[in-house]
């Protein structure tokens, strides 16, 4: 997503208005949302004091995106592990390996984007969000790994879950089967090329 193009300027001002410079108008979270979702990058200072509040913004989008009805993206297990490495002596190997992972992730996305297009055409967004579901709970294992003490835990409250969670496990394990049929299918389409 970076460019070479230097990233726009917002100002943020003491009544919390956001105002982006480049287009001189003021812009709202949801219009700052949209330039993340389009690549554009930008920076946000404080209009007084001039400290760069960048990630409290871009935090504050993510809260917002959160709150809404069916965009909850981020695991309640994984923000607890999030917050647990906050003070924590791994907490400085903790970035690189979410930006590490984060890019691992948007390069098979666009992989399967290619793939899919090529080999189903237009009704294979079906199929890339049940990819994307599985990325998300793989990356989201893989962040467990990285915790030992949160998978004994969370491996615990899965117990403790009863039949909803034997219901959900289903759903995963039906949504794994197809991912891995769907993947046999691309491997064949491949070698037929």
């Amino acid at each position: 997503m970076a460019s070479d193009k230097e990233p726009t300027v917002i100002k943020k001002y003491a009544n919390r208005r956001l105002y982006h410079t480049g287009t001189s108008s003021y812009v709202t979270l949801e219009d700052l949302a949209g330039l993340v979702r389009k690549g554009e990058d930008f920076v946000v200072y404080d209009a007084k004091s001039g400290e760069d509040i960048t990630r409290s913004v871009l935090a504050q989008i993510i809260f917002e995106e959160e709150s809404k009805d069916g965009q909850n993206l981020l695991p309640i297990t994984f923000l607890r592990q999030l917050i647990r490495f906050y003070g924590d002596s791994m907490q400085a190997l903790v970035p690189r390996y979410l930006e590490f992972s984060m890019e691992n992730l948007t390069q098979e996305q666009n992989k399967i984007r290619e793939q899919m297009s090529k080999a189903f055409g237009a009704g294979a967004i079906d199929a890339l969000q049940a990819q994307t579901r599985a990325n998300m709970a793989m990356f989201t294992e893989a962040f467990r790994l990285f915790n030992p003490f949160a998978a004994a835990a969370a491996t615990k409250a899965r117990g403790e879950a009863g039949a909803s969670a034997q219901s959900e496990n289903g759903e995963l394990g039906d949504l794994k089967r197809e991912l891995n049929e769907m993947r046999e299918r691309l491997d064949r389409l491949a070698r037929e090329k």
